[in-house]
C-alpha cells in the first residue's frame, strides 16, 4: 500500500521549502530568500504522530505570462496537486492575500480534495491576528506557524495526519473490511450487558464474523442489523465470565474503558434497580472525556417500582448532567421491553457523529445567536464572534475566532443553538475559542 502524498503548494518565496525541511527535519529542500529557488518537485518521507506519508515539495505557483521554464514549474505544483491525498497550501500573512493566492485557491477549491491552509510567518503573537485575513480563501481554518522557528509546527503536522486517508487495517484470512459504526456495550459487573448483548445479536440477526481485537482475550464482533451494519467493540468481555482469580470488578473497569477508547459510540448500561453508582459516573465521565457519542441505558427498568421510577429519572438527570445530549432509554434485557429502541439510536448517534454543518450556515447562526444574546459584557468589553468553522467531524468540532474569551454559560447558549440549528442529538459537541490579539 503506498504511503499517502501531501502536496505542499503556493505562490513563489512563502516559505513552502524551508516548511518542507522543517517537517523533514533536515535540510533536503533547497532554501533562497529569492522567489522561485525550487524548480522541480521534490518528494521527502515524514513520520508524524505515527503516520508516514510523502511530502512533495513543489516550486511557486507563478501568474499568467511567465516564461517557459515558470510554466513548467506552475504545471509540476498542478500535477502534485492531482496526485496529491492532501493539499498544504502555504500562505505568507506578513503579505496577505495577494492575487496569485486567489487564484491559487479557486484551483483548489475545484480539487475536491482535503486543503490545510498554512498561515506561515507568525513568528510571535502580534501575527497571529493577521491569519483572519486567509479566511476569505474559502478554504478553512488557517493555521499559523513560522517556518523559521518552527512555532506550532507540530499543530500543523497535527492537521495534515488528520486529513490523510484512513490506513487500512491488516485483516487476517476471510475477513471483512473496517467502517462500520463501532459501538462499545459498558457498565459495572451484573447490570445486565451480556444478556442486553445477545438481545441486541440475537437469532433473528447475523453475525457475520469475529475480528481479533486490539486487547487481551478480546473480539469485535460486526452485525448486519436492519439498521445497517455494527460493529460491538471487544464483546469478548461480555460473554465471557471472568477467571475467578482475577479482580472481577478492577478488570470490568479496566476492559470498559479501552473498549470506550476504541469505540465511536457507547451504550452505558445502568442497573436501574439500583440507581447511579459512583463507577457509573466514572464511565460516563470517560465516555465525555473521549468524545465518543453515547446512550445511557436504563436496564433492569421492570424491577423498579412504579413508584420509585420519577427519582430514578431525577437521579439520572442530576448525576449525569453532563451527558445531557444523550438519549435515556428505560429497558428489560431480560424480557427484551425496550430493547428494539436502542438500535435506532445508535443510528442516530452515528448520523450526529458524522455530521458536517457547511460552513456559510454555521456562520449565520453564530450571527443569530449573537443578535439574539449577546456575549455578556466583561471588564468594559464585550466578546464578540468573528468567525466559526468546523474544524472536525467525530465528534462535530468548531473552532470560534472571538475578540475575548467566553464564559462558559455563554459557550453552552451556543452549544444549544447548534444542537438545534443542526439537529446534533445524542453526540458530544465540542466547541473551541481561538482569541484574536488585540
Amino acid at each position: 500500500m503506498p504511503e499517502p502524498v501531501v502536496a505542499v503548494v503556493g505562490r513563489p518565496n512563502v516559505g513552502k521549502s524551508t516548511l518542507v525541511n522543517r517537517f523533514v527535519g533536515r535540510r533536503a529542500a533547497i532554501v533562497e530568500e529569492k522567489p522561485g529557488v525550487t524548480r522541480d518537485r521534490k518528494e521527502l518521507p515524514v513520520e508524524w504522530a505515527g503516520r508516514r506519508f510523502t511530502v512533495v515539495d513543489t516550486g511557486g505557483w507563478l501568474g499568467d505570462g511567465a516564461g517557459s521554464l515558470e510554466s513548467k514549474v506552475s504545471r509540476q505544483a498542478e500535477q502534485a496537486i492531482e496526485q496529491a491525498d492532501v493539499i498544504l497550501f502555504v500562505v505568507d500573512v506578513t503579505v496577505g492575500v495577494t492575487e496569485e493566492d486567489a487564484r491559487v485557491a479557486s484551483v483548489l477549491q475545484r480539487s475536491d480534495k482535503p486543503v490545510v491552509v498554512a498561515a506561515n510567518k507568525v513568528d510571535d503573537e502580534r501575527r497571529e491576528a493577521d491569519i483572519w485575513e486567509l479566511t476569505r480563501l474559502g478554504l478553512g481554518e488557517p493555521y499559523p506557524v513560522s517556518a523559521l522557528h518552527g512555532r506550532t509546527s507540530g499543530d500543523l503536522l497535527d492537521a495534515i495526519v488528520a486529513a490523510l486517508p484512513e490506513e487500512p487495517e491488516v485483516f487476517a484470512e476471510n475477513q471483512e473490511e473496517p467502517g462500520a459504526f463501532s459501538v462499545a456495550i459498558v457498565g459495572r459487573p451484573n447490570v445486565g450487558k451480556s444478556t442486553l448483548f445477545n438481545r441486541l445479536v440475537g437469532e433473528e440477526r447475523s453475525v457475520v464474523h469475529d475480528l481479533p481485537g486490539t486487547t487481551r482475550d478480546s473480539v469485535d464482533t460486526i452485525v448486519e442489523t436492519e439498521e445497517g451494519t455494527l460493529r460491538f467493540v471487544d464483546t469478548a468481555g461480555l460473554r465471557r465470565r471472568s477467571r475467578i482469580d482475577e479482580p472481577t470488578e478492577y478488570y470490568s473497569l479496566v476492559r470498559a474503558l479501552q473498549a470506550i477508547d476504541r469505540a465511536d459510540a457507547a451504550l452505558l448500561v445502568i442497573d436501574a434497580s439500583e440507581g447511579v453508582s459512583h463507577q457509573d459516573q466514572r464511565l460516563a465521565e470517560r465516555i465525555d472525556a473521549a468524545g465518543t457519542a453515547v446512550v445511557v441505558v436504563l436496564n433492569k427498568w421492570d424491577l423498579v417500582p412504579t413508584e420509585q421510577r420519577p427519582d430514578i429519572r431525577a437521579q439520572v438527570a442530576r448525576q449525569l448532567a453532563f451527558l445531557g445530549y444523550a438519549p435515556v432509554l428505560e429497558v428489560s434485557g431480560q424480557s427484551g421491553r425496550g430493547v428494539h429502541r436502542l438500535l435506532p439510536a445508535l443510528r442516530q448517534s452515528e448520523e450526529a457523529y458524522h455530521r458536517r454543518v457547511p460552513t456559510a450556515a454555521l456562520n449565520r447562526v453564530m450571527r443569530e445567536a449573537q443578535a439574539a444574546h449577546p456575549p455578556p459584557v466583561e471588564r468594559g468589553h464585550r466578546p464578540r464572534i468573528l468567525y466559526a468553522t468546523q474544524g472536525a467531524a467525530d465528534p462535530p468540532t468548531f473552532t470560534l475566532f472571538t475578540t475575548r474569551p467566553l464564559p462558559p454559560t455563554y459557550m453552552r447558549y451556543l452549544e444549544r443553538r447548534l444542537r438545534e440549528e443542526f439537529d446534533l442529538g445524542p453526540t458530544p459537541v465540542k466547541l473551541r475559542v481561538r482569541r484574536r490579539n488585540e
